[in-house]
């Protein structure tokens, strides 16, 4: 199967994700106690991908200007996210009087869209670069999906808006994730560009994003499911890198 055909399955798969992530908040009989396992578990992961994977594969690709292009996507991120949007945090959001303006959960959702259209730049990068490098980008967006989901329908919600439309911009995160898929697919003799932007993405989203959301979590269960995380890419990488 092609890289580009593999690239925009999981794609899709990955913005099933963040649909299901939007479900669950607009259905309240549903438990959210397990979110921050997945919170916990996909910024180790996430931070260990981009660390151990993403950015020495980005500097075979870009040389000395792998640093400049990684610290421009972590400022992309942080100034769509939390400069021009309104502030949130992951998970399900009780601040409705921060939310009392609907444009305020639109300015989030529009930052969070930015952000997964980065995950599909990951996703094809990596498939474009290896099948292993693919697989494992793949694994870390997916981790964060469902949360992602969860966050933006909970803003939505918080601002007013009805339950269709809170689904709804969880479904937009997911066409934003198949676009950027679908973007860097196209452009891929920008790959060396792609890669370590899409690298400083990822590592903005594990680390300040998510990681903050862990150390609001008391005693050590949710602490340690971070360390779980990079475990987990280390034993993927002993049975399957090669295979």
């Amino acid at each position: 199967m092609s890289p580009l055909i593999l690239s925009l399955i999981l794609g899709l798969f990955a913005a099933l994700a963040n649909s299901f992530g939007g479900f669950i908040i607009v259905q309240k009989n549903w438990s959210r106690a397990y979110l921050k396992y997945f919170v916990a578990l996909g910024s180790g992961f996430m931070l260990a991908t981009a660390i151990l994977e993403m950015i020495p594969e980005g500097t075979k690709l870009a040389g000395t200007r792998t640093p400049l292009y990684i610290l421009a996507g972590y400022l992309l991120v942080h100034f769509f996210e939390h400069t021009v949007t309104s502030h949130f945090h992951f998970g399900e959001e009780t601040h409705h009087h921060e939310f009392e303006h609907a444009h305020r959960s639109y300015s989030v959702l529009a930052g969070l869209m930015i952000h997964t259209f980065f995950d599909g730049i990951a996703i094809a990068s990596g498939f474009l670069v290896s099948s292993w490098l693919g697989w494992i980008v793949f694994l870390a967006v997916f981790l964060h999906k469902i949360p992602e989901g969860f966050t933006v329908a909970s803003v939505m919600l918080a601002g007013g808006s009805s339950k269709k439309i809170a689904f709804g911009s969880s479904a937009m995160l997911g066409i934003a994730t198949v676009a950027g898929v679908l973007a860097m697919s196209l452009l891929s003799r920008w790959l060396d560009i792609g890669l370590p932007l899409a690298a400083g993405v990822t590592l903005y989203v594990a680390a300040s994003d998510l990681i903050p959301e862990v150390n609001k979590e008391p005693g050590a269960k949710v602490a340690l499911t971070v360390f779980a995380g990079v475990a987990l890419l280390f034993v993927l990488d002993r049975l399957f890198r090669g295979v």
